[in-house]
């Protein structure tokens, strides 16, 4: 399929918006947002951006990145905002931007950004399936998206890496030298 008959999706047809409280049993020791926990709330938020704009089952592929800027204190919300930024043929990238807001006061702070990579998956095995590209609309989705080329770039170089790395890796068991 050439991408002049591929369909085409604005990113706006793929947003997610999730919050949260951050309650007692989600916090470190320093009384913010564990980390895993947030990443579990992103990764659950992008997978249903991809889902949504590809129509089909995802499976995550990478966490690209995850940027923490500014920690999430206990009682604050956190907003987890995704959205499809790029695609490939059978590849999605979506970004999320977290916010924190301080719920007594209503201030707002970015607290993480992330782009998470999905693979759309055909229910019949072996089969590729194609996803929509992507059209950005507004100022940031233009921003954003305008350095998918670059970052998809540097992700197939780093895969190549790790996938060399992981042929040097010993898979035996440790305890039975």
């Amino acid at each position: 399929m050439t991408n002049q008959s591929r369909e085409v999706k604005k990113c706006w047809e793929s947003k997610v918006v999730q919050t949260h409280r951050v309650f007692p049993g989600d916090v470190n020791s320093h009384r913010t947002l564990f980390g895993g926990r947030l990443m579990s709330y992103i990764d659950d938020t992008a997978s249903i951006s991809a889902s949504r704009h590809s129509r089909s089952d995802v499976v995550t592929a990478s966490m690209d990145t995850l940027d923490f800027l500014h920690p999430i204190h206990e009682n604050h919300s956190v907003c987890i905002e995704s959205y499809v930024t790029g695609a490939g043929n059978t590849s999605m990238e979506v970004f999320c931007k977290i916010m924190g807001e301080e719920l007594s006061s209503g201030e707002r702070y970015l607290a993480a950004t992330s782009f998470i990579t999905f693979v759309a998956v055909s229910k019949v095995p072996g089969e590729k399936r194609m996803v929509p590209l992507v059209e950005p609309t507004s100022t940031e989705e233009q921003f954003i998206c305008s350095g998918y080329e670059s970052r998809k770039a540097r992700r197939m170089s780093s895969r190549s890496f790790h996938e060399e790395f992981a042929n040097t890796i010993e898979n035996k068991m440790p305890w039975s030298e």
